[in-house]
């Protein structure tokens, strides 16, 4: 019942973050997508470090912080529903279209798309590498660092809210900084290297020290490629008319690698017989994700 629970949840989170991110194509000009696109980013990170600090609130009352969650989704929706800006009616825009241009429409970009699946490869390393770590930071604390229950759920709090705020401090210097340098690159393959650099010190140091450290650079990390790595995705779409195809298929990079990082933590895990090589796995993924990055050609 839990993974049928969550392969449902899974398909209505695309579902709304496909067209969520097609905004920033549709509406955005170039010159100030970088700060929009650190606007969304930051609010994805930030909303994931606050579902940490509820979520740890309840690990000895699973049932109830399920409710809740269910809650929040329920007004989310509504809430977006309200304040979303209003479309142009599709009346205005009728397109005759065939059952062969709706198939179609579903074929990836195959013309002027190398640097589109570099973007591509590049997202799905970083997410692979990311929740490796992040999807079982409880499991590390306990298992890793030997941790109770309580100073394991503590210490997720304090980590959350460490990783907060160097987001935010992080997101609002990165997406302007994008704008004004006129620089994408640089900036994603940067924040791969200093999530890289921070998955080091649990490593070396496997105490809630090192974690906490880990968690201040992951956030800064994380804050600086979701901020801009959006605005990298637009700039390097094969066909502008086609974002909202394109940019969900570039998303399948997060869901995917959210279903890959488990089982290569797990795998480590069985081979090695514990949490440690975990991270410097973690850590060649975003270096190769680094590397993809920094192979785009049509965005500087």
């Amino acid at each position: 019942m839990i993974i049928l629970g969550w392969c449902i949840v899974q398909v209505g989170i695309n579902c709304l973050i496909a067209p969520a991110v097609a905004v920033l194509s549709d509406r955005i000009p170039e010159s100030t997508r970088g700060t929009y696109s650190a606007l969304y980013g930051a609010s994805q990170v930030i909303g994931q470090q606050l579902g940490t600090i509820i979520g740890s609130s309840f690990i000895a009352s699973i049932h109830t912080g399920l409710v809740v969650a269910m809650i929040i989704f329920l007004f989310s929706g509504i809430l977006t529903v309200l304040i979303w800006p209003r479309e142009k009616s599709a009346a205005n825009t009728v397109v005759e279209r065939t059952w062969a241009d709706v198939g179609r429409s579903f074929i990836p970009p195959t013309k002027n798309c190398r640097d589109f699946y570099l973007a591509l490869l590049g997202r799905f390393t970083f997410v692979v590498g990311c929740f490796m770590i992040q999807g079982y930071q409880l499991y590390i604390l306990q298992k890793y660092c030997h941790l109770s229950d309580a100073q394991a759920a503590s210490t997720l709090r304090i980590m959350a809210l460490i990783s907060v705020v160097t987001t935010i401090l992080a997101s609002v210097v990165s997406g302007p900084l994008s704008d004004f340098l006129h620089r994408r690159k640089v900036i994603v393959a940067t924040s791969c290297l200093i999530l890289a650099i921070g998955i080091l010190f649990p490593f070396l140091m496997p105490t809630a020290t090192g974690m906490y450290i880990y968690a201040a650079l992951a956030g800064i990390g994380n804050g600086c490629y979701m901020s801009v790595d959006q605005a990298l995705n637009v700039d390097v779409l094969p066909n502008a008319k086609e974002a909202g195809k394109d940019l969900g298929i570039l998303n399948l990079a997060n869901t995917i690698g959210q279903v890959i990082a488990p089982g290569c933590t797990t795998l480590v895990i069985g081979l090695f017989g514990g949490y440690r090589m975990i991270f410097p796995v973690a850590i060649a993924c975003l270096l190769v994700g680094t590397v993809f990055i920094m192979m785009i050609r049509k965005v500087k």
